[in-house]
Protein backbone atom coordinates (compact mmCIF):
# COMPACT_ATOMS: atom_id res chain seq x y z
CA UNK A 1 0.00 0.00 0.00
CA UNK A 2 1.34 3.40 -0.99
CA UNK A 3 2.41 5.74 1.79
CA UNK A 4 1.78 9.38 0.87
CA UNK A 5 3.58 10.66 3.95
CA UNK A 6 5.36 13.43 2.06
CA UNK A 7 7.34 14.44 5.13
CA UNK A 8 9.73 11.59 5.86
CA UNK A 9 8.22 8.65 4.01
CA UNK A 10 10.38 5.53 3.97
CA UNK A 11 12.85 6.89 6.49
CA UNK A 12 10.17 7.33 9.15
CA UNK A 13 8.84 3.84 8.41
CA UNK A 14 12.21 2.07 8.73
CA UNK A 15 14.06 4.09 11.38
CA UNK A 16 14.38 2.69 14.90
CA UNK A 17 12.21 4.23 17.59
CA UNK A 18 12.86 7.92 18.00
CA UNK A 19 14.12 9.28 21.34
CA UNK A 20 11.36 10.00 23.83
CA UNK A 21 11.44 13.69 24.56
CA UNK A 22 9.24 16.25 26.24
CA UNK A 23 8.70 19.95 25.63
CA UNK A 24 10.50 22.56 27.69
CA UNK A 25 8.57 23.34 30.85
CA UNK A 26 8.95 26.29 33.21
CA UNK A 27 11.95 28.57 33.54
CA UNK A 28 15.25 26.81 32.88
CA UNK A 29 18.92 27.78 32.61
CA UNK A 30 21.88 26.34 30.72
CA UNK A 31 25.31 27.31 29.49
CA UNK A 32 24.57 26.75 25.81
CA UNK A 33 21.25 26.64 23.99
CA UNK A 34 21.01 24.97 20.59
CA UNK A 35 18.09 25.80 18.32
CA UNK A 36 17.23 22.94 15.97
CA UNK A 37 17.81 19.18 16.02
CA UNK A 38 19.18 18.45 12.58
CA UNK A 39 22.73 17.21 12.04
CA UNK A 40 24.34 20.52 13.01
CA UNK A 41 22.41 20.96 16.24
CA UNK A 42 22.74 17.33 17.30
CA UNK A 43 26.43 17.18 16.44
CA UNK A 44 27.01 20.35 18.44
CA UNK A 45 25.12 18.93 21.43
CA UNK A 46 27.04 15.65 21.30
CA UNK A 47 30.46 17.28 21.03
CA UNK A 48 29.66 19.72 23.83
CA UNK A 49 28.52 16.88 26.06
CA UNK A 50 31.64 14.85 25.25
CA UNK A 51 33.75 17.63 26.77
CA UNK A 52 31.50 18.05 29.81
CA UNK A 53 29.81 21.24 28.59
CA UNK A 54 26.17 21.82 29.52
CA UNK A 55 23.71 22.32 26.65
CA UNK A 56 19.99 22.20 25.90
CA UNK A 57 18.53 21.59 22.45
CA UNK A 58 15.19 23.20 21.60
CA UNK A 59 13.38 21.66 18.65
CA UNK A 60 10.18 23.15 17.28
CA UNK A 61 8.91 19.80 15.96
CA UNK A 62 10.72 16.48 16.38
CA UNK A 63 14.24 15.11 15.94
CA UNK A 64 15.21 15.21 12.26
CA UNK A 65 11.96 16.91 11.25
CA UNK A 66 13.63 18.99 8.51
CA UNK A 67 16.21 18.00 5.95
CA UNK A 68 17.91 15.54 8.33
CA UNK A 69 14.91 13.23 8.07
CA UNK A 70 14.12 13.71 4.39
CA UNK A 71 17.35 13.70 2.38
CA UNK A 72 18.77 11.00 0.12
CA UNK A 73 21.30 9.73 2.65
CA UNK A 74 24.45 10.22 0.55
CA UNK A 75 27.45 10.94 2.78
CA UNK A 76 29.58 12.81 0.25
CA UNK A 77 32.93 14.54 0.66
CA UNK A 78 33.29 18.23 -0.06
CA UNK A 79 30.74 20.59 -1.57
CA UNK A 80 28.97 20.57 -4.94
CA UNK A 81 31.61 22.98 -6.24
CA UNK A 82 34.77 21.62 -7.83
CA UNK A 83 37.88 22.33 -5.70
CA UNK A 84 39.33 24.96 -8.04
CA UNK A 85 36.01 26.76 -8.31
CA UNK A 86 35.68 26.74 -4.53
CA UNK A 87 39.12 28.34 -4.18
CA UNK A 88 38.26 30.94 -6.80
CA UNK A 89 35.05 31.92 -4.99
CA UNK A 90 36.18 31.62 -1.37
CA UNK A 91 39.80 32.64 -1.82
CA UNK A 92 42.83 30.40 -1.26
CA UNK A 93 42.82 30.65 2.55
CA UNK A 94 39.20 29.65 3.19
CA UNK A 95 38.95 27.56 0.04
CA UNK A 96 41.81 25.26 1.00
CA UNK A 97 40.50 24.95 4.57
CA UNK A 98 37.03 24.01 3.33
CA UNK A 99 38.42 21.44 0.91
CA UNK A 100 40.42 19.79 3.70
CA UNK A 101 37.73 19.94 6.39
CA UNK A 102 34.77 18.88 4.24
CA UNK A 103 36.80 16.44 2.17
CA UNK A 104 37.31 14.52 5.42
CA UNK A 105 33.72 14.94 6.62
CA UNK A 106 32.72 11.32 5.88
CA UNK A 107 35.45 10.24 8.33
CA UNK A 108 33.70 12.13 11.12
CA UNK A 109 30.24 10.81 10.17
CA UNK A 110 31.23 7.17 9.94
CA UNK A 111 33.53 7.55 12.94
CA UNK A 112 30.62 8.70 15.12
CA UNK A 113 28.44 5.90 13.77
CA UNK A 114 31.07 3.36 14.80
CA UNK A 115 31.91 5.00 18.13
CA UNK A 116 28.29 5.14 19.31
CA UNK A 117 26.97 2.04 17.58
CA UNK A 118 24.41 4.03 15.60
CA UNK A 119 22.12 1.69 13.64
CA UNK A 120 21.49 3.59 10.42
CA UNK A 121 22.20 1.16 7.57
CA UNK A 122 25.66 2.71 7.21
CA UNK A 123 27.57 1.49 4.18
CA UNK A 124 30.86 3.12 3.21
CA UNK A 125 31.66 1.78 -0.22
CA UNK A 126 31.73 5.01 -2.20
CA UNK A 127 29.25 6.97 -4.28
CA UNK A 128 28.84 7.30 -8.04
CA UNK A 129 28.45 10.66 -9.79
CA UNK A 130 27.04 9.56 -13.14
CA UNK A 131 27.43 11.40 -16.46
CA UNK A 132 24.09 11.71 -18.20
CA UNK A 133 25.70 13.32 -21.28
CA UNK A 134 29.07 13.85 -23.00
CA UNK A 135 29.21 17.28 -21.41
CA UNK A 136 28.59 15.71 -18.02
CA UNK A 137 31.42 13.22 -18.63
CA UNK A 138 33.85 16.06 -19.40
CA UNK A 139 32.83 17.76 -16.14
CA UNK A 140 33.56 14.53 -14.26
CA UNK A 141 36.99 14.39 -15.90
CA UNK A 142 37.68 17.81 -14.43
CA UNK A 143 36.47 16.73 -11.00
CA UNK A 144 38.68 13.67 -11.06
CA UNK A 145 41.73 15.68 -12.11
CA UNK A 146 41.22 18.32 -9.41
CA UNK A 147 40.57 15.83 -6.60
CA UNK A 148 43.47 13.59 -7.61
CA UNK A 149 45.81 16.58 -7.29
CA UNK A 150 44.76 16.68 -3.64
CA UNK A 151 45.23 12.96 -3.10
CA UNK A 152 41.55 12.05 -2.91
CA UNK A 153 40.65 8.40 -3.66
CA UNK A 154 38.47 9.10 -6.70
CA UNK A 155 38.42 7.30 -10.05
CA UNK A 156 36.64 8.04 -13.30
CA UNK A 157 34.90 5.00 -14.73
CA UNK A 158 34.48 4.75 -18.48
CA UNK A 159 31.17 3.69 -19.94
CA UNK A 160 31.59 -0.09 -19.73
CA UNK A 161 32.71 0.00 -16.11
CA UNK A 162 29.94 2.46 -15.22
CA UNK A 163 27.42 0.05 -16.73
CA UNK A 164 28.78 -2.72 -14.50
CA UNK A 165 28.73 -0.52 -11.38
CA UNK A 166 25.26 0.94 -11.92
CA UNK A 167 23.49 -1.86 -13.76
CA UNK A 168 22.30 0.74 -16.28
CA UNK A 169 23.16 1.63 -19.88
CA UNK A 170 22.02 5.23 -19.37
CA UNK A 171 25.34 6.79 -18.38
CA UNK A 172 28.46 7.81 -20.30
CA UNK A 173 30.64 7.17 -17.28
CA UNK A 174 30.79 7.79 -13.55
CA UNK A 175 33.11 9.19 -10.90
CA UNK A 176 33.62 6.79 -8.00
CA UNK A 177 34.49 8.53 -4.73
CA UNK A 178 35.69 5.98 -2.19
CA UNK A 179 35.54 8.47 0.69
CA UNK A 180 31.75 8.48 0.57
CA UNK A 181 28.87 6.16 1.40
CA UNK A 182 25.20 5.95 2.34
CA UNK A 183 23.14 5.96 5.53
CA UNK A 184 19.52 5.93 6.62
CA UNK A 185 19.45 9.67 7.30
CA UNK A 186 16.68 9.85 9.90
CA UNK A 187 18.12 6.88 11.79
CA UNK A 188 21.47 8.70 11.89
CA UNK A 189 19.77 11.76 13.39
CA UNK A 190 18.09 9.58 16.02
CA UNK A 191 21.46 7.99 16.77
CA UNK A 192 23.16 11.34 17.27
CA UNK A 193 20.31 12.41 19.56
CA UNK A 194 20.56 9.27 21.68
CA UNK A 195 24.33 9.63 21.92
CA UNK A 196 23.99 13.27 23.01
CA UNK A 197 21.40 12.36 25.63
CA UNK A 198 23.59 9.59 27.07
CA UNK A 199 26.53 12.00 27.18
CA UNK A 200 24.52 14.46 29.25
CA UNK A 201 22.86 16.88 26.83
CA UNK A 202 19.21 17.82 27.27
CA UNK A 203 16.85 17.71 24.29
CA UNK A 204 13.31 19.06 24.07
CA UNK A 205 10.90 18.62 21.19
CA UNK A 206 7.71 20.58 20.48
CA UNK A 207 9.53 23.62 21.88
CA UNK A 208 9.62 26.34 19.21
CA UNK A 209 11.49 29.50 20.10
CA UNK A 210 8.82 32.15 19.55
CA UNK A 211 10.94 35.05 20.77
CA UNK A 212 14.31 35.87 22.29
CA UNK A 213 16.10 38.76 23.93
CA UNK A 214 19.46 39.53 25.47
CA UNK A 215 19.43 40.17 29.21
CA UNK A 216 22.08 40.68 31.87
CA UNK A 217 21.96 36.96 32.60
CA UNK A 218 22.29 35.87 28.98
CA UNK A 219 19.94 35.08 26.14
CA UNK A 220 16.35 34.47 27.18
CA UNK A 221 14.55 32.15 24.76
CA UNK A 222 10.77 31.97 24.98
CA UNK A 223 8.75 28.88 24.06
CA UNK A 224 4.98 28.34 24.44
CA UNK A 225 5.52 26.32 27.63
CA UNK A 226 8.64 27.77 29.19
CA UNK A 227 11.78 29.89 28.97
CA UNK A 228 15.42 28.99 28.65
CA UNK A 229 18.18 31.42 29.65
CA UNK A 230 21.57 30.59 28.15
CA UNK A 231 24.99 32.20 28.20
CA UNK A 232 25.52 31.28 24.55
CA UNK A 233 23.34 30.19 21.62
CA UNK A 234 23.96 28.07 18.52
CA UNK A 235 21.28 28.54 15.86
CA UNK A 236 20.86 25.48 13.63
CA UNK A 237 17.52 25.93 11.88
CA UNK A 238 18.85 25.84 8.28
CA UNK A 239 16.21 25.34 5.57
CA UNK A 240 13.33 25.25 8.07
CA UNK A 241 13.49 28.59 9.90
CA UNK A 242 10.23 29.39 11.65
CA UNK A 243 8.73 31.30 14.57
CA UNK A 244 11.39 33.73 15.91
CA UNK A 245 13.73 32.89 13.03
CA UNK A 246 11.25 33.08 10.18
CA UNK A 247 12.94 36.16 8.71
CA UNK A 248 16.05 34.08 7.97
CA UNK A 249 14.23 32.63 4.97
CA UNK A 250 15.08 35.85 3.16
CA UNK A 251 18.77 34.98 3.32
CA UNK A 252 18.51 31.71 1.43
CA UNK A 253 17.19 30.15 -1.74
CA UNK A 254 15.00 27.17 -0.92
CA UNK A 255 15.11 24.10 -3.15
CA UNK A 256 12.88 21.05 -2.71
CA UNK A 257 13.83 17.46 -3.46
CA UNK A 258 11.49 14.46 -3.59
CA UNK A 259 12.01 10.70 -3.45
CA UNK A 260 9.97 7.61 -4.22
CA UNK A 261 10.76 4.08 -3.09
CA UNK A 262 9.74 0.75 -4.59
CA UNK A 263 8.97 -2.37 -2.57
CA UNK A 264 12.06 -4.57 -1.99
CA UNK A 265 13.36 -5.90 -5.29
CA UNK A 266 13.67 -9.62 -5.92
CA UNK A 267 17.14 -11.10 -5.40
CA UNK A 268 17.67 -11.72 -9.11
CA UNK A 269 16.86 -8.13 -9.99
CA UNK A 270 18.68 -6.73 -6.98
CA UNK A 271 21.91 -8.37 -8.14
CA UNK A 272 21.77 -6.22 -11.29
CA UNK A 273 20.74 -2.80 -9.90
CA UNK A 274 23.58 -0.86 -8.26
CA UNK A 275 25.14 -4.24 -7.39
CA UNK A 276 27.86 -2.64 -5.26
CA UNK A 277 25.19 -0.73 -3.29
CA UNK A 278 26.77 2.66 -4.04
CA UNK A 279 24.47 5.66 -3.90
CA UNK A 280 24.37 7.55 -7.18
CA UNK A 281 23.26 10.80 -8.78
CA UNK A 282 23.68 12.28 -12.24
CA UNK A 283 25.11 15.44 -13.80
CA UNK A 284 21.81 16.75 -15.14
CA UNK A 285 20.83 20.29 -14.10
CA UNK A 286 17.55 18.78 -12.83
CA UNK A 287 19.46 15.97 -11.22
CA UNK A 288 18.22 12.51 -10.35
CA UNK A 289 19.43 10.30 -7.51
CA UNK A 290 19.43 6.51 -7.24
CA UNK A 291 20.14 4.27 -4.27
CA UNK A 292 19.04 1.13 -2.45
CA UNK A 293 18.11 0.76 1.19
CA UNK A 294 19.06 -2.20 3.38
CA UNK A 295 15.89 -4.08 2.43
CA UNK A 296 16.59 -3.74 -1.29
CA UNK A 297 14.14 -0.98 -2.18
CA UNK A 298 15.13 1.16 -5.12
CA UNK A 299 14.87 4.86 -4.22
CA UNK A 300 14.73 7.45 -7.00
CA UNK A 301 14.69 11.19 -6.36
CA UNK A 302 14.82 14.53 -8.12
CA UNK A 303 14.12 18.23 -7.74
CA UNK A 304 10.59 19.27 -6.74
CA UNK A 305 7.88 18.98 -4.11
CA UNK A 306 5.08 16.43 -3.89
CA UNK A 307 2.39 18.87 -2.89
CA UNK A 308 -0.96 18.80 -4.69
CA UNK A 309 -1.02 17.59 -8.29
CA UNK A 310 2.80 17.48 -8.34
CA UNK A 311 2.68 14.14 -6.50
CA UNK A 312 1.17 12.29 -9.46
CA UNK A 313 3.29 14.19 -11.97
CA UNK A 314 6.57 13.26 -10.28
CA UNK A 315 5.40 9.74 -9.47
CA UNK A 316 4.72 9.08 -13.15
CA UNK A 317 8.13 10.49 -14.03
CA UNK A 318 9.83 8.17 -11.51
CA UNK A 319 8.08 5.11 -12.95
CA UNK A 320 9.22 6.07 -16.43
CA UNK A 321 12.73 6.79 -15.20
CA UNK A 322 12.98 3.35 -13.60
CA UNK A 323 11.80 1.74 -16.84
CA UNK A 324 14.37 3.71 -18.84
CA UNK A 325 17.31 3.52 -16.44
CA UNK A 326 16.77 0.08 -14.92
CA UNK A 327 14.52 -1.84 -17.34
CA UNK A 328 15.34 -5.09 -15.54
CA UNK A 329 13.14 -3.91 -12.66
CA UNK A 330 10.07 -4.18 -14.86
CA UNK A 331 6.66 -2.71 -14.11
CA UNK A 332 6.65 -1.94 -10.40
CA UNK A 333 4.54 0.10 -8.04
CA UNK A 334 5.98 2.76 -5.75
CA UNK A 335 5.54 2.20 -2.03
CA UNK A 336 6.61 5.52 -0.48
CA UNK A 337 6.82 9.13 -1.58
CA UNK A 338 8.21 12.09 0.38
CA UNK A 339 10.03 15.40 -0.03
CA UNK A 340 12.07 17.97 1.86
CA UNK A 341 13.97 21.15 1.18
CA UNK A 342 17.49 22.44 1.58
CA UNK A 343 18.99 25.90 1.76
CA UNK A 344 21.06 27.33 -1.08
CA UNK A 345 22.73 30.66 -1.70
CA UNK A 346 24.28 32.55 -4.57
CA UNK A 347 27.74 30.96 -4.62
CA UNK A 348 26.95 27.53 -3.11
CA UNK A 349 29.28 28.05 -0.13
CA UNK A 350 27.94 27.81 3.46
CA UNK A 351 27.60 31.00 5.51
CA UNK A 352 29.04 31.68 8.97
CA UNK A 353 27.07 34.30 10.89
CA UNK A 354 28.06 35.78 14.27
CA UNK A 355 24.94 37.54 15.48
CA UNK A 356 26.53 38.45 18.79
CA UNK A 357 29.65 37.53 20.74
CA UNK A 358 27.75 34.55 22.17
CA UNK A 359 25.37 33.71 19.31
CA UNK A 360 26.44 32.09 16.04
CA UNK A 361 25.25 29.90 13.18
CA UNK A 362 26.44 28.19 10.01
CA UNK A 363 23.84 27.65 7.32
CA UNK A 364 23.18 26.92 3.65
CA UNK A 365 24.85 23.58 2.90
CA UNK A 366 23.52 23.67 -0.67
CA UNK A 367 22.39 20.04 -0.74
CA UNK A 368 25.32 18.57 1.21
CA UNK A 369 23.85 18.38 4.69
CA UNK A 370 25.16 15.19 6.28
CA UNK A 371 28.92 15.71 6.21
CA UNK A 372 29.00 19.51 6.53
CA UNK A 373 26.23 19.50 9.14
CA UNK A 374 28.11 17.03 11.33
CA UNK A 375 31.41 18.88 10.89
CA UNK A 376 30.08 22.38 11.47
CA UNK A 377 28.15 21.22 14.51
CA UNK A 378 31.46 20.13 16.02
CA UNK A 379 33.23 23.32 14.96
CA UNK A 380 30.45 25.53 16.35
CA UNK A 381 30.67 23.66 19.65
CA UNK A 382 34.37 24.47 19.78
CA UNK A 383 33.83 28.09 18.76
CA UNK A 384 31.02 28.87 21.21
CA UNK A 385 33.05 27.54 24.16
CA UNK A 386 35.91 29.97 23.71
CA UNK A 387 37.28 29.27 20.27
CA UNK A 388 38.17 31.80 17.61
CA UNK A 389 36.24 32.69 14.43
CA UNK A 390 39.39 31.61 12.64
CA UNK A 391 38.62 28.03 13.72
CA UNK A 392 35.62 28.07 11.36
CA UNK A 393 36.81 27.66 7.75
CA UNK A 394 34.45 30.40 6.56
CA UNK A 395 34.57 34.19 6.73
CA UNK A 396 32.13 35.86 9.13
CA UNK A 397 29.30 37.39 7.10
CA UNK A 398 26.13 39.33 7.80
CA UNK A 399 22.68 37.84 7.36
CA UNK A 400 21.51 39.62 4.22
CA UNK A 401 18.45 39.06 2.06
CA UNK A 402 18.89 37.31 -1.28
CA UNK A 403 16.42 39.31 -3.32
CA UNK A 404 16.75 37.01 -6.32
CA UNK A 405 15.26 34.18 -4.22
CA UNK A 406 11.84 35.42 -5.35
CA UNK A 407 12.88 34.36 -8.83
CA UNK A 408 14.95 31.26 -8.03
CA UNK A 409 12.51 29.58 -5.63
CA UNK A 410 9.65 29.33 -8.20
CA UNK A 411 12.13 28.87 -11.06
CA UNK A 412 13.48 25.60 -9.67
CA UNK A 413 10.04 24.26 -8.80
CA UNK A 414 8.38 25.24 -12.07
CA UNK A 415 11.38 24.08 -14.08
CA UNK A 416 11.42 20.70 -12.35
CA UNK A 417 7.71 20.14 -12.93
CA UNK A 418 7.98 21.13 -16.57
CA UNK A 419 11.04 18.94 -17.10
CA UNK A 420 9.44 15.91 -15.48
CA UNK A 421 6.21 16.48 -17.38
CA UNK A 422 8.03 16.61 -20.71
CA UNK A 423 10.30 13.68 -19.86
CA UNK A 424 7.45 11.43 -18.88
CA UNK A 425 5.82 12.02 -22.25
CA UNK A 426 8.88 11.29 -24.40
Amino acid sequence: MKDRNIKQGLWAATAPSKPRLTSLQGDQRTDIAIIGSGYTGLSAALHLAKTGKESVVLEAEDIGYGGAGRNVGLVNAGLWLMPEELIRLAGPEYGEKLIDVLGDSPDLVFGLIKEYGIECEALRNGTLHCADSKKGYKALQQREEQWLKRGAPVRLLERDEAVAKTGSNSFYGALLDKRAGTIQPLAYAYGLANAALKAGAQLHNQSPVVGFEKTRKGWKLNTPTGTLTAKSVIIAVHAYPAHAFKSYKKSMVSMSFFQFATPPLSKDVLDTVLPGRQGAWDTNLILSSYRLDAAGRLIVGSVGTLEGFAYDLHENWVKRTITKTFPQVGDIQLEYGWHGRFAMNTNHIPRFHVLDKNMAMVTSYNGRGIGPGTVFGKLLADYITGGSPEDIPLPVSKIEPIWSRRFWNPFYETGARLYHFIQRRI
